[in-house]
């Protein structure tokens, strides 16, 4: 089984507006709502895959009932820590001549829901796989991320790390299968400018030495290159498209991956994670089953 952490999902509620004049009374054009987090976004996309997978995380409040519920429409299987008190975020995406996004807070999380969600994670065993993605709440502590693999290290399961800075060169000890920083991070990473593959290469090397098993960078319109845990390297292009959307398309990327691993081939991983990336960012919401198989064809 594959597992899903959301510490905070939301409501992303996009308004579309042809301007946007602050300190005045704005038109929208069109409004949609999505439900997710990038650990949701995950499942999601793997819902789209016929690929089976249960999330976890925290909600809240009435905007928490809506988002499990919008949960188990998309065909996701849910296990939420319920909150006694707040209310799940709802993120404010802004869509004009600019894109401006304004994301909540979220919810209280205790010392007992944490336990809670430690309780359910305790029923992960071996040869199933873990995906942590995203930021960590303020009410948590920093090395949340930490303290779960150092409780589940050593039992056989597949470890995939999403997430910026600190945050995830701390995880690197318990050797993720897989991490997934774009160019910008890797680089941020070594205080380095990351220009060329070989470039990239290099520091997805420093990065297997620290402890990553499969490094796999996405560089927006350049494509994405993989460092594999045989030191080989699988690159793949773009797909052709229109964008319509940022939101949600490193988090498919990162299902389609999942989901082509399955096979056994990195390569086709690559082009699977590609195409679910390009269809989500050529779509007004998360990738469609239909798109991804369009878009594997120019792969």
């Amino acid at each position: 089984m594959i597992y899903t952490v959301t510490f905070n999902p939301a409501i992303d509620y996009v308004v579309r507006a042809d301007s946007i004049k602050l300190g005045c009374v704005n038109r929208a054009v069109s409004e949609e709502m999505y439900f997710g987090g990038k650990g949701i976004n995950v499942s999601a996309v793997l819902a789209e895959l016929n690929v089976k997978s249960k999330a976890l995380g925290f909600t809240a409040g009435f905007t928490g009932e809506a988002i499990e519920k919008g949960v188990r429409d998309m065909g996701i299987d849910a296990d939420f820590v319920h909150l006694p008190n707040g209310n799940s975020r709802i993120n404010i995406k802004l869509k004009a001549t600019e894109e401006t996004e304004i994301n909540g807070q979220g919810p209280y999380i205790s010392e007992a829901a944490l336990s809670e969600l430690f309780a359910k994670l305790e029923k992960i065993s071996f040869g199933d796989t873990l995906i942590l993605a995203g930021s960590i709440p303020n009410s948590l502590p920093s090395d949340i991320y930490e303290k779960i693999l150092e409780r589940l290290s050593g039992r056989g399961i597949r470890f995939i790390a999403d997430a910026t800075e600190k945050l995830l060169l701390n995880m690197l000890k318990y050797r993720p299968f897989l991490i997934k920083p774009n160019n910008f991070e890797l680089g941020d990473f070594f205080g380095a400018e990351i220009i060329t593959d070989d470039d990239t290469i290099k520091y997805a090397l420093e990065l297997q030495k620290m402890g990553a098993q499969n490094v796999l960078v996405s560089m927006a319109e350049k494509g994405a290159l993989l460092l594999d845990d045989n030191e080989h390297i699988h690159r793949c292009g773009v797909c052709k498209g229109e964008l319509k959307n940022s939101v949600g398309a490193g988090d498919s990327m990162l299902a389609g991956f999942i989901a082509g691993i399955e096979c056994g081939d990195y390569g086709y991983a690559l082009k699977l994670g590609t195409a679910c990336g390009g269809a989500t960012a050529f779509s007004n919401g998360l990738a469609k089953r239909s798109l991804i198989d369009e878009l594997m064809k120019q792969l």
